[in-house]
């Protein structure tokens, strides 16, 4: 029975070996690599800047400068196909892994003088350049993080294997595109050409992760890969290289996971505010009309609008922050469209209309007015050319209005008054009374006073 069970257990565990061997055999590149002298003459062929290397190099930083500039992503893209820079760091990094410091110095001093030119080309370009505004584009190659540095390293490990492989494929642009070594130099040249020091230092920044943990990649991968040491090292200069390359790492790395720690905790602010924002959108007959929220200062400003907020209701407000894990400090409240100031505003203006509409009519009774003081000039000669088809005898009739006083009674006492000139036809009583009773319904005045006088009474008086 023993022998049985040992004899299972001895078959599963070599089944499970088989597995691990066969998953192995997916992973293995050994059969797929170049041999080591063609390798190291691809390494040899990228690192060198001159003629066709230089003038590529050029034109790409004037084509991914155009890019940023422009904010067009398949132009910056274009560009960072075409960069040569990628040789010189995969040399530093295959010259450390190999110690082979001639080709060392000679990586480094061709990717200084290819980082110098760029320099000069972008800064050149933006220093032209009509349109100065930092577009997206630009602004992002300012804040490198440590999602900059795990691109860069496994951008640099898929390049380097692809260098040593006999299958490269189409990994060679892919690396190029995801390490992205064109953009920042071209970043930094706007820096340069603008005077802003801030946006230089985070697009070199940038720009340094990307070359150090590309060359470190490259590093890594040539000695996994043993790579032969084609000089005579001793230990000591080994473990110098090592030192060095450990303590650039952290140098490098220690900004890049201060960054990145920033920027998880700025998103997660982000993601708080919304949410209490989208909670305190309607507040007791008050409405949000606008928010901003400032993840690097931390700060949430509201704007509201409808009744007045009182200190207090504010106080509430910045509470309810709590329960989204921010701080009452993080809220700004402004008042901004207040409906009780809108109805005064109303009132004042419903005031203002009555007014106007009370002096049109005032006006309109003046005009009525003067139309009738202009009419009543007229009165007469109207009275004289009725009365005449009838009573010939009266040559000419004068109207007027007037105002009787009289100390029984205080109030002035309207009166219209009309006199008819005769000739020496005289009327008789009754044909004056009906002149009266016509002319008191002609004119529709209660208070009447007709006057009869002859053309010789008039002549004298005039004479």
């Amino acid at each position: 029975m023993e022998d049985s069970s040992n004899s299972q257990k001895n078959s599963q565990q070599n089944r499970y070996r088989s597995w691990i061997r066969k998953a192995f055999n997916y992973f293995n590149i050994e059969k797929e690599i170049e041999s080591h002298d063609s390798i190291y003459d691809e390494i040899l062929k990228g690192i060198v800047f001159k003629g066709t290397n230089l003038w590529i190099l050029f034109f790409a930083i004037i084509i991914a400068s155009v890019g940023l500039n422009m904010n067009s992503t398949a132009v910056i893209i274009g560009a960072m196909l075409i960069s040569p820079l990628m040789g010189p760091i995969n040399g530093m990094g295959y010259a450390m892994a190999t110690y082979n410091f001639a080709l060392f110095r000679k990586a480094v001093k061709n990717f200084t003088f290819a980082v110098v030119i760029s320099l000069v080309a972008s800064t050149a370009y933006f220093a032209v350049s009509p349109i100065s505004i930092a577009h997206s584009e630009l602004l992002s190659r300012t804040s490198p993080t440590i999602y900059d540095v795990l691109i860069a390293l496994f951008g640099g490990l898929a390049g380097i294997v692809a260098i040593s492989s006999k299958q490269k494929g189409n990994v060679i642009p892919g690396v190029a595109i995801a390490t992205a070594l064109m953009p920042p130099l071209c970043a930094a040249g706007y820096g340069l050409a603008s005077g802003d020091l801030y946006f230089f230092l985070g697009a070199i920044y940038l720009f340094t992760i990307n070359a150090v943990f590309i060359a470190l990649a490259a590093m890594g991968i040539s000695q996994v890969l043993n790579f032969p040491i084609r000089t005579i090292v001793d230990s000591k200069q080994r473990q110098r290289v090592n030192s060095m390359t450990s303590i650039l790492t952290i140098v490098v790395l220690l900004p890049s996971i201060y960054f990145g720690y920033g920027l998880v905790q700025n998103e997660k602010f982000g993601d708080r505010a919304a949410k209490f924002i989208n909670a305190v959108s309607t507040y007791q007959e008050n409405y949000l009309l606008k928010s901003d929220v400032d993840t690097k200062q931390r700060k949430i400003n509201l704007v509201y609008g409808g009744k007045v907020l009182s200190e207090f209701e504010k106080g509430q407000i910045k509470k309810l922050a709590t329960g989204f894990e921010l701080s009452e400090s993080n809220v700004i409240i402004e008042q901004g469209l207040k409906f009780d100031e809108l109805g005064e505003k109303e009132n004042e203006l419903f005031t203002l209309k009555q007014e106007v509409n009370t002096l049109h009519s005032q006006l309109n009774e003046k005009d009525a007015d003067i139309a009738a003081q202009n009419q009543k000039k007229y009165v007469g000669e109207s009275l004289l050319n009725e009365i005449r088809s009838i009573y010939p005898q009266i040559e000419s009739c004068s109207y007027s209005d007037a105002l009787t006083y009289s100390e029984s009674n205080p109030e002035p006492v309207p009166l219209a008054i009309a006199v008819f000139t005769l000739d020496n036809n005289e009327l008789s009583e009754a044909e004056r009374q009906k002149i009266k009773t016509w002319l008191r319904a002609r004119i529709n005045h209660e208070n009447l006073k007709v006057i009869f006088e002859y053309v010789p009474a008039v002549k004298t008086k005039t004479n």
